[in-house]
């Protein structure tokens, strides 16, 4: 099985979100939908079928968070050595002809890739790791491949850098 790699605050929120929908959003829409099948007529009553799409949409959300917490690998960031490229470092990348672009490392749930917090499993990230400042390495990506220099590589809190933060009124389905 391969693991998925996050942070402990990853994890927890993970955990949060996993609990919300299991103990809050879940049994509310079952009351919703056990209400409107109390209407009668099940064939041709709107809120009894938007509550059984609701249910879908909620236990496929449970499967997939249940996935990533048994295949969870909890890495705390702030004790690596960032000499080289790991998960949690952020990383300034030089490229012939453009700005130097700065990226940080973390996990699938985690990332916010419109804000520079790219996954561990995409292309770029996985190119840099293991790299030192000054290492070159080269990336194929949509666009075509890229070659970049490592600049300096340090480690800034991804929570710190996150401007999606997920609280209740967002894991539910409304």
């Amino acid at each position: 099985m391969l693991t998925e790699p996050m942070t402990p605050r990853g994890y927890d929120e993970l955990l949060r979100e996993f609990k919300y929908l299991k103990d809050v959003e879940k049994p509310k829409v079952n009351q919703e939908k056990q209400r409107a099948a109390e209407l009668g007529d099940r064939s041709e009553n709107a809120e009894y079928h938007a509550a059984k799409e609701k249910l879908r949409h909620i236990d496929k959300r449970l499967f997939y968070l249940n996935s990533m917490i048994e295949k969870a690998q909890i890495i705390d960031p702030s004790q690596l050595n960032h000499s080289r490229v790991h998960f949690g470092s952020t990383i300034t990348i030089s490229s012939d002809g453009d700005d130097d672009v700065t990226y940080s490392i973390c996990g699938t749930l985690e990332s916010e890739p419109e804000n520079a917090l790219i996954s561990v499993h995409s292309p770029l990230a996985r190119a840099m790791l293991g790299k030192e400042e000054g290492d070159e390495f080269s990336v194929l990506l949509p666009g075509g491949k890229k070659h970049y220099e490592v600049g300096i590589i340090s480690y800034i809190d991804i929570f710190s850098l996150k401007k999606n933060h997920r609280n209740e009124i967002n894991f539910g389905f409304h």
